[in-house]
């Protein structure tokens, strides 16, 4: 096994505890033919099975020196009434590829209890990560395609509908519910927040954690608090890595 597979799976591990060797010979062939990294939260293994981030596939887009990335709405299949939304996207892989299509929609029915709101962003990031699948040849489903990563799918509770809604005042992940989260987290387990948000930003592949969608910002909280809890020193060392490199410096 190469240094670099053996240490993704070692962390893996750590992680998500022990592997059936079904899901590491995946995770072993997911590193090996796409370079994707569980370092960078590019996979996650959720419920006995590996789904890919939209992080992750960004940046393998980015690898592969993609040429763009074109989406666009299907008006026939939206109606912001009921906040259902479809998009298409198509991927090009080069200048002179015809592209890769794939589409992707959200309604209340099909997300997370918390990103309710925030449909239309979902939507998007599921077509952009349908199509880049098709185009870089990925067969796993990207985390963001399912409907909630609540491991009991069950309905919500009554009670729980009574509770005041999330905030979307323009940004991905207004609302207190998941800040509050993350906040306790870092509270509970001593994090750095300037290192958390730096890892923030890269597990979900954006520029600024505001251009985040509020469902990559709820993956990236599952994220840090299953790692803070299975393993809390190699997430430690997974923070530290965020130093600014002037740092210990003489």
């Amino acid at each position: 096994m190469k240094k670099h597979t053996k240490s993704e799976v070692g962390l893996a591990h750590a992680v998500w505890g022990p592997l059936p060797e079904t899901s590491e010979n995946m995770l072993k062939q997911l590193i090996e033919s796409y370079s994707l990294s569980v370092s960078f939260g590019d996979v996650l293994y959720l419920d006995g099975r590996w789904y890919v981030t939209h992080s992750g596939l960004l940046r393998l887009s980015q690898r592969k020196r993609c040429a763009g990335i074109h989406v666009r709405p299907v008006p026939a299949l939206c109606d912001p009434t009921s906040t259902r939304w479809a998009f298409k996207a198509t991927v090009y892989r080069s200048r002179t590829c015809r592209g890769f299509v794939g589409y992707g929609d959200a309604d209340p029915s099909n997300v997370s209890f918390l990103v309710h709101g925030a449909e239309m962003r979902v939507a998007e990031t599921r077509a952009v990560n349908r199509a880049l699948r098709k185009a870089y040849g990925i067969g796993i489903c990207s985390v963001e395609e399912i409907g909630s990563l609540d491991r009991h799918a069950e309905p919500v509770p009554a009670e729980a509908k009574k509770l005041p809604q999330p905030s979307t005042n323009g940004n991905g992940h207004g609302g207190g519910t998941i800040r509050d989260r993350l906040c306790q987290l870092i509270r509970q387990h001593e994090l750095d927040p300037n290192l958390v948000k730096s890892y923030a930003v890269d597990f979900c592949g954006v520029r600024a954690l505001r251009d985040a969608t509020r469902e990559q910002v709820e993956n990236f909280v599952q994220h840090l608090a299953d790692w803070a809890e299975k393993d809390r020193n190699a997430l430690l060392c997974q923070l530290n890595s965020y130093m600014p490199a002037k740092e210990g410096v003489a």
